[in-house]
């Protein structure tokens, strides 16, 4: 009961890229850059099991971005000249990758970390990988003309890889769709179609995460201008429903969002965001078990799984081990409180 994990990303050590920052450059080059990679890996997998957490992940430490870690890996992409562009309805400016020619996997994408990842923990093996809709939003389309093709186009190579994983051990695949709070109508017409595709025919556990994005500046300024109620899940949440996708990871604590749209994804597991990617204060124990409890009045206990909002990659690493601790002693706390019939 109470399962807990991280939505995905944690922060890079020092030794491997730039800190605290969504878009880091490496330190190293070549095989050097390879075993850092790797070493960052295995700490990270340390620090969760040393954490407490029941889940563990990879941490996203040999990708530099959550959408560009994987599409480097796809051929008729063009990195070489990158353009600037808008990105989520325009609240920030990335430079991207252009879409250019056919969309191919040049290979594996994630085999070193997964099966690193796998041959060093006993705990459940988490992997993130980006959803179709928001690698649509994250690249310049200079081929396809119709982002409903293109997505579909990124699905079958998700999927590709996603059984792959499943190959290599990992235990739940979670796509990534922070696009599906910014294009509501969109996700709810074909997003969640291409995500289903991007999952066909996984028998391990398939998630979906959802949030209001990583603690950066232009995450934090649209929050200030969405209200009182942040409402955004209850146009894709009933889709998601419906759908074969097993989990949904979504925003909760220090958010706007009403804890009943919860109710809207009966019959999935939720994971419930407990940690605030936004703040560098470490939640206590009390706060995220009282998180949890506010959730029970609208998810089963033994669909309830407690997560971090996001990702942590833009923190300290400091912030970030203290905030894994939180987790998993608000967890344990909580299962003491509502463990009961």
């Amino acid at each position: 009961m109470f399962e807990t994990a991280i939505a995905g990303s944690l922060p890079k050590p020092g030794w491997l890229s730039e800190t605290q920052k969504l878009w880091p450059q490496w330190k190293l080059q070549g095989e050097e850059l390879l075993q850092a990679k790797r070493d960052a890996t295995l700490l990270w997998i340390k620090a969760q099991e040393d954490a407490g957490l029941d889940i563990v992940g990879d941490g996203e430490q040999a990708r530099q971005h959550f959408v560009h870690g994987f599409v480097e890996q796809v051929d008729g992409i063009d990195f070489e000249h990158k353009v600037t562009m808008g990105i989520r309805d325009n609240r920030y400016d990335a430079q991207v990758p252009q879409v250019v020619g056919p969309l191919r996997l040049k290979g594996r994408v994630h085999a070193m970390e997964a099966q690193l990842a796998r041959a060093h923990t006993k705990k459940k093996l988490k992997f993130t990988l980006p959803g179709p809709m928001t690698i649509v939003d994250t690249v310049a389309d200079r081929y396809y003309g119709d982002k409903v093709k293109m997505a579909f186009a990124f699905a079958e190579l998700l999927n590709q890889e996603a059984l792959a994983l499943q190959a290599d051990g990992v235990d739940i695949i979670q796509f990534d769709e922070p696009a599906f709070n910014v294009y509501m109508q969109d996700a709810a017409d074909w997003g969640v179609k291409a995500l289903e595709r991007a999952a066909l025919g996984l028998t391990c556990t398939t998630a979906v995460h959802i949030c209001y994005g990583y603690g950066i500046q232009a995450n934090n300024d649209w929050k200030e201008k969405l209200g009182q109620e942040w409402r955004q899940y209850e146009r894709v949440f009933p889709a998601l429903a419906k759908s074969s996708i097993d989990q949904v990871s979504l925003e909760c604590f220090h958010s706007h969002v009403p804890m009943d749209l919860m109710k809207l994804l009966d019959g999935k597991d939720v994971m419930v965001g407990v940690i605030d990617v936004a703040s560098d204060v470490v939640e206590t124990p009390e706060q995220v078990a009282d998180t949890i409890g506010q959730a029970l009045q609208f998810v089963p206990k033994n669909r309830l799984f407690p997560c971090t909002n996001c990702g942590l990659a833009p923190m300290s690493r400091e912030v970030a081990e203290g905030k894994l601790r939180a987790l998993a002693a608000g967890a344990a706390l909580a299962r003491s409180r509502y463990g009961g019939a």
